[in-house]
């Protein structure tokens, strides 16, 4: 165990710091840290001795220590750098980050002109086995000198974590291939490398998940688990078979940002107010809506930690489990043992369940014990792919769900979407364009030119892209008797869509301009993720979309 691990919960008064006649910061600020300078020392000797060099505005240099009686640190730093320096008493878990933001500095995602396929493709077993999720996660920052394969996968995914990356793509292709990250749901790319160099690359990712790296013909799924200093990231590995070669998806999950709250997802107040008096009923189901990436677990997760409490009986059926929810039974679904969504319902039924929540209803059998489950007095909890929130009753009915049981069973589904924030370090208003303008309908028109928009140009804050974390956007469509009458007679998405907007219902859109008004975001943005409207080559504004 290094000393950063020892150390952190070590309390020095203020007595024993005047005593020893160093100064405490409790933090280390950015302009304070050289990574070229750290880079003068070996990694590991850093992290174990819970120390690092700092550059003072004077040009001298002071260490940070965590333990101020570490004087054998101290004299091997000093007379590595050559040169007498002061000292400070800095946390341990500051001392860490300090180290790990340094790295950060000094690694960009590069091939550094070394080829992994002098490295047998298969690896070093003996370090690979380190960083599987057989013998837990080693920290990579101790592990980046090693193979040259090895050090590219550590690079890309230090890129990834730093890049705030959900997804990592490596797509090959004839004579190349391309890694491309999703950051705030929009792919960028970041790497071209050579096609031969794919193998190695792909078999370093194979045996981090467990997978077998003789198999090049059929589909993988695994997961594997990394820690990235204090952070620890779960990855979701997805191989394919493709014409020029094992395509792979990384899906990145840091532990260490934990899950959101309702307050923080970015629903208007009238919504959440809404949406939390729902979620308090005792039964029925509540749906949440809309494609891959639009925050519905999120959501789900938020809304359970909401309900649980030592009066609540709280089960899961999930795939996979993202966040682990202390005093909710979650369970993970198998489908080689046949441990499907249905058959995990039906015997967390017989579990006493209070609150139930179901990942996704995917089949007609899986939505009928959920609507069973909802009229025998529990509250179900679920997702649905659907573009908007009237669509889900038609994707109910398409499976074979009767309108009757759907009517009596659902009590509300709501749409969402992510939409990405402007970035406020370079955030600027502006006027919109007579094409931005006509995007918008009639009744909209004037709300879009009248209001102050903003947008962001980029910069190095937001890695030039303008925009900088999401925030949610939804609608709310409330099954009450009159929807329940349309549902019955079998009306179409339109129009109880319709129906429920008359009734007080925002859309979507609506919802995603009222951000772009309080320049939260902008209007390109709402466009892009709402595809409302578009304008048509005679002028006529139609719907085509959520």
């Amino acid at each position: 165990m290094g000393r950063c691990a020892q150390l952190e919960s070590t309390k020095l008064d203020e007595q024993t710091i005047k005593q020893l006649k160093c100064e405490y910061k409790k933090n280390i600020l950015p302009e304070q840290l050289n990574s070229e300078l750290v880079r003068k020392l070996p990694l590991e000797f850093l992290k174990k001795q819970c120390a690092i060099p700092l550059l003072l505005e004077n040009g001298r240099f002071t260490i940070a220590l965590a333990d101020p009686l570490n004087i054998e640190a101290y004299d091997a730093i000093s007379t590595i750098l050559g040169q007498p320096c002061s000292r400070i008493i800095c946390p341990a878990s500051e001392i860490e980050q300090a180290i790990s933001r340094c790295y950060y500095q000094s690694t960009s995602v590069s091939n550094d002109n070394e080829n992994p396929n002098t490295q047998d493709s298969a690896d070093n077993h003996s370090d690979a086995d380190t960083i599987s999720g057989n013998t837990g996660a080693e920290d990579l920052l101790n592990i980046a000198s090693k193979a040259p394969v090895i050090k590219l996968v550590n690079k890309i995914f230090f890129q990834a974590v730093h890049s705030r990356a959900s997804d990592i793509h490596i797509e090959p292709y004839e004579n190349e291939a391309r890694i491309r990250f999703r950051v705030d749901g929009v792919l960028h790319d970041i790497l071209t490398l050579p096609k031969q160099q794919i193998a190695a690359l792909v078999s370093r990712l194979k045996i981090m998940a467990n997978l077998n790296i003789a198999e090049r013909r059929l589909p993988q799924d695994g997961q594997s688990r990394i820690k990235i200093g204090q952070n620890l990231v779960d990855i979701r590995v997805s191989v394919i078979p493709t014409s020029g070669g094992e395509r792979v998806v990384l899906r990145l999950l840091d532990k260490g940002s934990g899950e959101l709250g309702l307050n923080e997802i970015g629903f208007c107040q009238e919504v959440l107010d809404g949406f939390r008096n729902l979620i308090r009923l005792s039964h029925g189901i509540i749906l949440l809506t809309g494609p891959t990436g639009s925050g519905k677990t999120t959501t789900l997760y938020a809304a359970m930690s909401e309900l649980n409490s030592e009066e609540r009986n709280i089960l899961t059926v999930e795939d996979p489990i993202e966040y682990q929810l202390p005093g909710v039974g979650q369970m993970q679904i198998k489908p080689k043992i046949n441990l499907t969504f249905a058959n995990c319902l039906r015997h967390i039924l017989r579990q006493d369940p209070d609150v139930i929540m179901i990942g996704e209803i995917r089949d007609i059998e899986t939505a009928e014990i959920a609507i069973q489950a909802s009229l025998t007095g529990h509250l179900v909890l679920s997702t649905l792919h659907t573009n908007d929130s009237a669509s889900a009753v038609t994707r109910l009915i398409d499976m074979g769900i009767e309108p009757y049981l759907i009517s009596s069973s659902v009590i509300a589904v709501m749409a969402q979407r992510l939409l990405r924030v402007i970035c406020p370090e370079c955030k600027k208003p502006y006027t919109p364009d007579k094409r931005e303008i006509s995007l918008w309908p009639e009744n909209e028109k004037n709300s879009v030119i009248s209001g102050q928009l903003y947008k962001g140009p980029g910069c190095e804050n937001c890695l030039d892209t303008g925009y900088l974390g999401r925030t949610g956007i939804c609608e709310l469509l409330v099954i009450d008797d009159d929807i329940k009458e349309l549902i019955t007679k079998k009306c179409g998405s339109h129009i109880i869509k319709k129906a429920a907007i008359a009734k007080g219902m925002s859309t979507l859109r609506e919802d995603g301009l009222r951000k772009a008004l309080a320049g939260e975001t902008t209007l390109e943005e709402v466009c892009r993720v709402t595809q409302d409207y578009v304008q048509t080559n005679t002028g006529v504004t139609e719907s085509v979309g959520s």
